[in-house]
């Protein structure tokens, strides 16, 4: 999708679709209020056009809702369509992420290979975080997951128009589509690394995806395998690998801006497990196939990575990927097994791990990539990981969960979703629970049983965080969605990229 910048009033845009955002600006709270529709343009000539529909009742511009008018009276364009916001009261960037996501996708089927969509004006949305999220929810839309279907059609957007009213600032309104647009690449990115079989994604072609996208935006990437795990004695992954015919990839990426202070220096981890059939202890039939986005936690931070070569914020960023696949066989570690992580220094003995499932074992990689990641300098971690179902049972597959051990990491976080606009929910880790992961005969085990699933994983990686600043985020119920919503595909979703690439951004200099 190219998209262009158009400083012009709506009504003038020559396109086959024009798309206008609108409003409820009613106060009233009853649900029988005659909705007060504003549509979000400074141009009154599209409000003109609309009027008698509008005043029929049949669009109130409720969020997500569309109404399409043809040769609409007064436009240029031939087609009109409105998009519902929702309450002017409520109006949020997000909500035109979502609106633009959708004016893609209502165009994709009816063969429209260009449109336009005005940047909506309202006191409400500040505009450069408005620009961005159309540019972000416009580019998001147009993805699809039928890769390898043989009647598989293009209906991509070629061209958006983004109609700017001359009033706008047009230098923030280019900068801030700029940065949308390089955010939601990186999304998509993600996107089609989960989409990926695990016959055609193994861990070297996992290796080999990374270092091209870092060879590709002038990061530095280095690709290790087995003897490199041996060496650095990463007990805790090798145990995962170890049931594959497939050799592991340790990806070591690192954005390192020469005007960039020494410190702070984030440490990103994610968790790549190509193929999940949960080992030993293997999982259930049913849904399985759904397990080779088990390494959306590691996508992401690659495409964060790419995102933040492009950005170019002033912070140092070291990335950290552990991937593998988790096979049953003769050679799969089994339960009851006791496996010795990497040692956190030279002068220190590696956590020993009593394995109690063998399913359990994204926490396994994470363990040693987390201490990697301090080794090589990381002074605050962040991770990203399909960890738990516990998650999902928790949160549903409306936020994601989240945890820390700092405060004020956590409020780098927050911060971050204000401008991603994902849904994340804070998740308690308290050192209470350590006691579920206790084990009679090493220094934990893998799981700690049925209650609080994913809080009990946390507390495993906050063995290996230790004292660092350190956020854990479990995307398990949020990575891949079953059916499509109007602004979306469905399939992987690329969630946390937007989120971790605003939370390296919040500590630049």
């Amino acid at each position: 999708m190219e998209i262009k910048l158009l400083v012009s009033p709506a009504a003038s845009v020559q396109t086959a679709l024009l798309t206008v955002f609108a409003v409820d600006a009613s106060t009233s709270k009853a649900k029988d209020a005659v909705p007060e529709i504003r549509l979000l343009t400074s141009d009154d000539v599209p409000q003109r056009a609309a009027q008698a529909i509008l005043e029929g009742g049949e669009f109130r511009a409720e969020s997500g809702e569309t109404l399409l008018l043809h040769n609409p009276d007064g436009l240029s364009a031939k087609r009109l369509l409105l998009i519902g916001l929702g309450k002017a009261s409520k109006l949020t960037p997000h909500e035109v992420r979502k609106a633009a996501g959708t004016s893609i996708r209502f165009a994709r089927p009816r063969n429209l290979r260009e449109q336009a969509i005005a940047v909506p004006e309202h006191s409400q949305l500040p505009l450069q975080l408005t620009a961005r999220a159309l540019a972000e929810g416009a580019v998001i839309a147009d993805f699809d997951s039928d890769t390898y279907r043989s009647d598989r059609k293009d209906r991509s957007i070629q061209s958006l128009q983004v109609v700017a009213a001359p009033s706008l600032d047009r230098a923030a309104v280019e900068a801030a589509l700029h940065e949308g647009e390089i955010v939601a690449e990186a999304q998509n990115f993600a996107r089609a690394l989960i989409n990926e079989p695990g016959n055609r994604l193994t861990p070297t072609v996992f290796g080999e995806r990374a270092a091209a996208s870092c060879r590709q935006f002038g990061i530095s990437c280095e690709v290790h395998s087995t003897d490199k795990l041996r060496e650095l004695q990463m007990g805790a992954f090798l145990s995962v690998a170890q049931g594959s015919d497939e050799p592991p990839a340790l990806i070591v990426m690192r954005y390192e801006p020469e005007d960039a202070p020494a410190s702070p220096v984030l440490g990103l981890v994610g968790k790549g497990i190509t193929f999940d059939t949960g080992g030993i202890s293997i999982k259930p039939a049913d849904n399985m196939e759904k397990m080779k986005y088990d390494m959306a936690g590691g996508a992401s931070m690659i495409a964060a990575m790419r995102a933040i070569a492009q950005l170019r914020p002033r912070v140092r960023v070291i990335g950290i990927v552990c991937a593998t696949e988790n096979m049953p066989s003769g050679k799969a570690q089994k339960p009851g097994d006791v496996q010795i992580a990497m040692p956190a220094a030279a002068d220190r003995p590696g956590k020993s791990i009593e394995i109690i499932n063998t399913d359990a074992e994204g926490r396994l990689v994470l363990a040693d990539g987390i201490t990697y990641a301090k080794q090589l300098g990381a002074t605050h971690l962040i991770d990203a990981a399909t960890l738990t179902g516990a998650v999902g049972v928790a949160l549903g597959q409306i936020n994601a969960g989240v945890f820390s051990n700092d405060d004020d990491a956590y409020r780098h976080f927050t911060d971050a979703l204000k401008i991603s606009g994902e849904r994340f929910w804070r998740l308690p880790a308290e050192d209470d629970y350590r006691e579920l992961i206790r084990s009679q005969i090493a220094d934990i085990k893998n799981t700690g049983g049925r209650y609080g699933g994913a809080t009990t994983a946390a507390m495993f990686l906050k063995e290996f965080a230790e004292d660092t600043p350190w956020i854990h985020l479990d995307i398990a119920g949020t990575a891949w969605q079953d059916d499509a919503k109007p602004w979306s595909a469905s399939g992987p979703t690329g969630v946390a990229v937007r989120s971790i690439i605003e939370w390296i951004r919040s500590f630049a200099a």
